[in-house]
């Protein structure tokens, strides 16, 4: 595992990374997922992977729709390499894909179709009730055996009343960053639903991950249009099978309606 110079200044703690140039970012201790402070939730690397697809040669009028990040090993939190090409462009579409390396290691990957925003004149489809308003302020919530002071933390939640991570079966939740991707930079739209997305099985922890070794192995955001504004909510279901795995399926609203959907595959094993 690669790890972080410790002769160059501590990443700002009001910031998930800082930019070292040259598609290098320095990870600071707010990427830390519930499982580990050693290893980052797939949330901000996913939304750092999404942030260099959106820079790379950019075209006016051009969104990305889609993004499917896979995660073939921890992402630990140490410096990250992030690189993105175009493997197909089109008049009115684009297929793009991008990495980040630690240490030598491909920890994440990801593919991303950039198309032509829709016309104007497009009608407003919605195939499901809205979202339940923002609940009020709320205090902060835990997570039975996990560590806390990472993106849990970095992140407020606001569940539906009476319900947390710790309460089984389908969920709710509105949640928002309360620290920036990059130190310095404004986030987007896109790096804001990527940085929440990796959450959604989380919001309906239906299978019991402390009885059973249950992680998602890639995350799927599919946006029919960009979200706005800072608050976004989850609603999430897990289906499973024996002999088979785990299907987690989020729908993405923000303060306007409803704008995306999550989607998560996910390992089901024995611990041992």
């Amino acid at each position: 595992m690669n790890t972080a110079d410790t002769s160059a200044p501590a990443v700002p703690p009001e910031a998930f990374y800082r930019d070292l140039g040259h598609g290098r970012y320095a990870s600071g201790p707010a990427t830390a997922g519930p499982w580990s402070p050693k290893w980052q939730h797939g949330g901000p690397p996913s939304a750092l992977l999404g942030r260099a697809m959106e820079r790379h040669e950019p075209r006016p009028g051009f969104r990305i729709a889609r993004m499917t990040v896979e995660l073939p090993r921890p992402v630990p939190v140490a410096d990250l390499h992030v690189s993105v090409r175009t493997v197909r462009s089109g008049r009115h579409a684009e297929l793009l894909e991008g990495e980040i390396d630690s240490g030598g290691e491909t920890v994440m990957l990801a593919r991303a179709w950039r198309m032509a925003a829709g016309p104007a004149d497009t009608p407003s489809l919605r195939s499901a009730p809205p979202a339940p308003p923002l609940p009020e302020a709320q205090p902060a919530h835990t997570m039975a055996g996990a560590h806390l002071e990472g993106y849990i933390a970095a992140m407020e939640w606001r569940f539906e009343p009476g319900t947390g991570f710790d309460t089984p079966g389908p969920g709710t939740a509105w949640v928002r960053q309360l620290i920036p991707l990059l130190a310095g930079c404004e986030d987007t739209p896109l790096t804001r639903a990527l940085t929440v997305a990796d959450s959604s099985w989380a919001v309906a922890f239906e299978l019991d991950h402390h009885r059973r070794l249950v992680i998602n192995t890639d995350v799927t955001l599919a946006l029919h249009r960009d979200p706005v504004g800072q608050w976004l909510c989850l609603r999430s279901a897990t289906d499973a099978s024996a002999h088979g795995s785990g299907l987690a399926v989020g729908r993405l609203d923000d303060t306007a309606g409803d704008c995306g959907r999550v989607m998560q595959t996910l390992l089901v094993g024995q611990r041992r």
